[in-house]
């Protein structure tokens, strides 16, 4: 493994993502590539880092970045991590923007989050499947998915 991992990343998303993509980034001695996927704009010539155009024409500013909450919260988590770490905004569909960067960057890893255990989460996952989902299928480079509040029952006595 010589590339960087790459996590994806999200607002509100829950720490223990970014935190062990940052442990694994930090043993392997690699740098970690933090990459937000704006679902609301697309890559106009299908590569990453390109020109990015708004999916509703009626949107004025199709600028593609990182909300600065979510660069405050990266920073904040990472601080005290002995890792060197970037962020680097992407366009579209998560999985697909995830892969392009991967390729793009010859990332060792991908690293993403299950989903919440929410109405909403599974609303989403029902029409557009999960992003873990769609990358370990199709990704030549392995793909580590960090469980979200694992749904775990009480009795369970398999230690």
């Amino acid at each position: 493994m010589s590339g960087p991992i790459l996590v994806g990343v999200m607002p509100g998303q829950q720490p223990a993502v970014l935190e062990q993509a940052a442990r694994f980034a930090a043993r392997a001695g690699l740098p970690l590539v933090c990459a937000y996927a704006d679902v609301t704009v697309y890559p106009v010539d299908g590569t990453t880092g390109g020109p990015a155009a708004p999916i509703d024409p009626d949107t004025v500013d199709g600028a593609q970045g990182i909300p600065e909450s979510l660069a405050t919260t990266i920073a904040q988590l990472l601080a005290d991590q002995d890792v060197e770490w970037s962020i680097v905004p992407l366009a579209g569909e998560p999985a697909h923007a995830l892969a392009r960067e991967a390729r793009s960057i010859g990332a060792s890893m991908i690293v993403v989050g299950t989903r919440e255990h929410k109405l909403t989460a599974a609303i989403k996952e029902l029409t557009a499947g999960s992003v873990a989902r769609h990358l370990f299928h199709r990704q030549d480079v392995p793909v580590l998915v960090v469980p979200v509040n694992p749904r775990v029952p009480d009795d369970d006595d398999e230690d």
